[in-house]
């Protein structure tokens, strides 16, 4: 690897642009949401492992005893852990041999440096956002499900499925499917999974599906009975609530309300963009709050060993950014992301998932 054609700016305009970017999406400047960026606490891991920890904090109140009596003695609470290797993710991007001498052009004119410096960080945000959408489809997914799936950077196509230890006793079906709106009754499905957090000493902080489980839930003759009741309704025709008169009934019937998820990740496999939706559908998780987790991160064996030649900035504290030069096959100069991270679900004994595509006896 050699250094970049254009060295002197980018060891002027690098870092500056690098620390925009971050402070332009954590300042909620993107049109795109992050969620695992406000639901998930940054954690370093010293060993590159991370690991989700359940445990059933349960209080027993304390005995009465007399004095000079010996204290009774009590169990601890039961622990589980889920742990691994945290997967190496990035990406790169090549300007080629035609627009590096565009800018060689360019940069012999004057007044167009602007225009260089468009072209020639033009990457820079797309590497490290990147990884920022690796991490929210991973996120999105391991909320509706309990499990994810992170991709390598060198094994494209091929990734690590990683399960977070979510009990199966917090897993729920349906009595009848919500895509039947006649028979389907979410509220009494909702309710059976409210008991269940109730028993087990929990409490629902923060409720997230998706358009499909929305869509159907609303369009139940139950919602839109139980809609009517709630603002006085006496007239014939039913009809649904939007998402803020369900969100104003929920609130009163349960104390909380409903977030609806609805993200696009993009992906790219040997030149070929395809478009997903991490969030599985029909899912619903109630959640204990809006911090789930961390974002377990740790470093890169090339930050400790840097390659001559090529010019770094760190994002975020855990995304290593580069710019770099290389002569084969042919010239080409290249901006790359790669970090070790993975967002982490903890507490997940707290975490309970509905899904209304599947009928649960």
């Amino acid at each position: 690897m050699e250094q970049s054609m254009f060295i002197e700016w980018v060891k002027k305009h690098f870092g500056p642009l690098v620390s925009a970017y971050v402070e332009s999406i954590n300042g909620s400047k993107n049109p795109l949401t992050y969620r695992f960026k406000s639901m998930l606490t940054v954690d370093y891991s010293v060993t590159g492992k991370w690991e989700a920890v359940s445990a059933q904090n349960s209080l027993v109140a304390a005995d009465i005893v007399a004095f000079d009596s010996p204290l009774p003695l009590k169990m601890r609470d039961s622990i589980s852990k889920q742990n691994g290797e945290i997967p190496k993710i990035g990406m790169e991007l090549a300007l080629n041999e035609r627009q590096l001498t565009e800018l060689e052009v360019l940069r012999a004119q004057k007044g167009t440096e602007v225009q260089l410096l468009r072209k020639l960080f033009a990457d820079t945000p797309r590497v490290i956002g990147g990884v920022y959408e690796t991490l929210e489809g991973a996120f999105l997914q391991a909320l509706s499900t309990g499990t994810t799936l992170i991709q390598e950077v060198d094994n494209v196509g091929v990734g690590v499925r990683i399960d977070y230890g979510i009990p199966i006793g917090n897993k729920f079906g349906v009595a009848v499917l919500w895509s039947n709106p006649t028979t389907a009754k979410p509220l009494d499905d909702i309710q059976r999974l409210r008991k269940k957090v109730s028993a087990d000493g929990n409490a629902i902080g923060k409720v997230m599906l998706d358009n499909t489980a929305f869509d159907n839930m609303v369009a139940t003759t139950q919602i839109k009975e139980a809609f009517a009741n709630s603002i006085g309704y006496l007239g014939q025709n039913l009809f649904a609530p939007d998402f803020d008169q369900l969100n104003t009934m929920l609130q009163k019937k349960y104390k909380f309300v409903v977030e609806i998820v609805d993200r696009v990740i993009i992906r790219e496999k040997n030149g070929v963009k395809s478009q997903y939706k991490p969030w599985a559908d029909g899912q619903i998780s109630f959640l204990p709050g809006d911090n789930v987790g961390t974002l377990t991160w740790s470093p890169l064996a090339e930050l400790s060993h840097p390659v001559a030649g090529v010019e770094y900035q760190v994002a975020d504290e855990y995304i290593l950014a580069s710019k770099y030069r290389t002569n084969r096959p042919s010239l080409a100069e290249f901006t790359s992301s790669q970090a070790r991270v993975l967002p982490v679900l903890t507490n997940v004994d707290q975490i309970y998932l509905l899904d209304t595509k599947t009928v649960q006896a």
